[in-house]
């Protein structure tokens, strides 16, 4: 059973950064070879996409993401990040990473990004 753990979430201030981590297991489980993404959701709206990345590495960005978050991944470390930049209370969310296997997706249970004016 393939398992995505975040990590990284926090409380900060508009400007601040974040970066927040997705751990695949079992082993050998690997962002390399998967198409992936990060996604988000508030309370009362659809989950979004915030930035993808294909198994060459090529990253896709919403535009509000672009110039200002960073998706990348570890393929040692079966590991995807997603850099925050200069937050604004408006990226508060909860944070979800994603990977397509075989035709399954499969998601992580979150992580909260709370960003104070």
């Amino acid at each position: 059973q393939v398992q995505l753990v975040e990590s990284g979430g926090d409380s900060v201030q508009a400007g601040g950064s974040l970066r927040l981590s997705c751990a695949a297991s079992p082993v050998g489980i690997r962002f390399t070879t998967n198409m992936s993404g990060w996604y988000r959701q508030v309370p009362g709206k659809q989950r979004e996409l915030v930035a993808s990345i294909t198994t060459g590495g090529d990253p896709q960005y919403a535009n509000f993401a672009k110039g200002r978050f960073t998706i990348s991944k570890d393929g040692a470390k079966d590991t995807m990040y997603l850099q925050l930049n200069s937050l604004k209370p408006e990226d508060t969310a909860v944070y979800y990473c994603n990977m397509i296997l075989l035709g399954t997706v499969y998601w992580g249970q979150g992580t909260q990004v709370t960003v104070s004016s």
